[in-house]
């Protein structure tokens, strides 16, 4: 039986980079920091640009910011800051480039405080998205409404990525934890 899709995926057309991400990305919580922060990397450089685009990347993106590892990014220096503008496989924003670097730095401390970014973010949880984007515009670079909001619900922080029907949805639903679910 073939799937039915959300207004995510509906209209994009079958066998595209989006189905595969409704189907096996979009909404599931993940199971570490740097996954998390990979994700984070990703909405950021979305910002202004089509989510297809960032997909299409997203193994460049991978090779460029050393599999997303926290502690590696947080330790790029000015020479390799000058060879990710100079990468054409990513999305060659300063601004953005600088918003990883200087995210994963200051991960490495939540990771001190808090034992994980997992743990930092399940502190925080439940929370209204209103109250969610102050967290991040007080913690993070580059997080405005949208990057956030995003995040959340592509992480299952925030509710709205799947409708009911979906059979994703349903999937995801039985992957979370209870005190997730709230």
């Amino acid at each position: 039986m073939a799937n039915t899709y959300c207004d995510f995926v509906k209209g994009k057309g079958k066998r595209t980079v989006h189905e595969s991400y409704h189907d096996h990305e979009y909404g599931f919580p993940l199971q570490s920091d740097n996954e998390l922060f990979a994700r984070l990397v990703l909405e950021i450089n979305q910002a202004g640009l089509s989510w297809e685009t960032i997909l299409k990347k997203k193994d460049n993106f991978y090779k460029a910011f050393s599999n997303f590892d926290i502690a590696k990014v947080s330790r790029f220096n000015s020479k390799k800051f000058d060879a990710l503008m100079q990468d054409a496989g990513i999305i060659r924003n300063r601004l953005k480039i600088n918003a990883a670097i200087e995210n994963a730095k200051t991960i490495v401390g939540l990771q001190k405080e808090f034992g994980s970014f997992q743990n930092w973010l399940n502190h925080h949880h439940p929370q209204t998205k209103e109250a969610w984007m102050k967290l991040f515009k007080k913690t993070f670079k580059f997080t405005g409404g949208e990057i956030v909001n995003e995040f959340l619900m592509s992480t299952g922080y925030l509710p709205g990525c799947h409708s009911e029907s979906c059979p994703t949805y349903k999937k995801i639903l039985r992957l979370k934890p209870m005190w997730m679910r709230r």
